[in-house]
């Protein structure tokens, strides 16, 4: 028997309003987050300064959904589909178990590593619930999981795959849903969609962070398919970046500029998280709430937002495809198409540039 296990890593979440200040301080002691060279004990300060600011007014925000993030039980729900399309998938003989690694509140990976130490895995794939690579998601989640995994004593294969932006089965699933939004919006006024995607500092992108390049490729695989539909009223389209913070340059358009933009336009807007996979605080409180009150006092004739591709069928497939290809290649994978996507002046993919498929 060939046991495997699949480790699905995400952001995490508070899971109680006393637990909002520790996840914050666990998120801005990260170097990934707070990318500016420091002493281990200045940044240890100054993640305690910031999160005993922020902690008040992040607890009013996660009010709205109950006090706690829903991202783990909707994490956990991916994860069981993903562990029965596996359990279809792959050969009779063979085992394989999921685990939930996630980046700044439990399950983390110390613990995590532990259980997959005890369940001795013949074969590990690591799979971010990220489609899009970024230094700051899944290169930190996966730098945390390879010191928790030797410090557990883990010495089983390991494949990585490090981005799925343009798998089938995720852009099949997002065109689907992007599709009956659009349906939703028929009307007088011209439709504009914003694909939004969270935000990064420019900085992180000119150090050669291939994340909006592949958000960029998302968005022209879900294009390309939706002009294939015959069905569907005429739109334009924008990718936007949401969730920005702070005093430094962020990458743009900010979804709230184009939602304002929308409003003078006298546009209906239709807006996708491309970057989502699931539903917590960007979707269903700044999407939701936040710019769904803005759509309305700018004056945006109707405001559709589509829904994460969350545990779809297709999507799920899509992830249980890659996890097996990634076995079968016994190499880390950028996704279903090859080895590595990213152009060379990204540099901070995690592949080499010599490698390609």
């Amino acid at each position: 028997m060939h046991k495997l296990a699949v480790v699905l890593f995400n952001l995490g979440g508070p899971d109680k309003p006393e637990s909002v200040e520790p996840f914050l301080f666990n998120l801005f002691k990260d170097p990934a987050i707070l990318a500016v060279p420091m002493p281990g004990f200045m940044r240890w300060a100054l993640a305690k300064f910031i999160s005993v600011r922020r902690a008040p007014f992040s607890r009013e925000i996660y009010a709205h959904l109950g006090g706690a993030s829903p991202l783990l039980a909707n994490t956990e729900a991916q994860a069981s589909a993903l562990e029965s399309a596996l359990a279809e998938m792959l050969p009779p003989d063979d085992e394989v178990r999921t685990f939930i690694a996630m980046r700044y509140w439990h399950p983390m990976s110390d613990e995590v590593a532990r259980e997959v130490a005890d369940y001795a895995p013949d074969e590990i794939v690591l799979l971010p619930l990220y489609p899009q690579y970024s230094i700051t998601t899944t290169g930190s989640s996966f730098d945390d999981w390879h010191r928790a995994a030797r410090e557990a004593g883990i010495t089983a294969p390991t494949r990585a795959i490090c981005c799925y932006p343009h798998e089938d089965g995720f852009i099949s699933t997002i065109t689907d849903l992007v599709a009956d939004s659009l349906v939703r919006s028929r009307g007088d006024a011209p439709i504009r969609v914003l694909f939004s995607a969270h935000g990064l500092p420019e900085r992180i992108i000119a150090g050669g962070d291939p994340y909006q390049w592949q958000n960029q490729v998302t968005v022209a695989a879900v294009m390309d398919a939706l002009e294939q539909r015959e069905d569907l009223p005429p739109f334009e389209a924008v990718t936007c970046y949401q969730s920005q913070v702070g005093p430094l340059k962020w990458i743009g358009p900010s979804t709230e500029e184009e939602i304002e933009r929308a409003g003078k336009d006298g546009c209906a807007l239709v807006v996708v998280p491309i970057a989502f996979v699931s539903e917590h605080l960007e979707t269903l409180v700044e999407l939701d709430i936040e710019y769904g009150e803005l759509a309305e006092s700018v004056g945006v004739p109707s405001y559709v937002r589509t829904p994460t591709v969350s545990e779809v069928e297709s999507f799920v497939i899509g992830l249980a495809k890659l996890v097996r290809d990634a076995c079968a290649r016994g190499q880390p994978v950028s996704s279903a198409l090859g080895p590595r996507m990213c152009p060379s002046r990204w540099k901070r993919c995690p592949l080499p540039a010599s490698v390609r498929s």
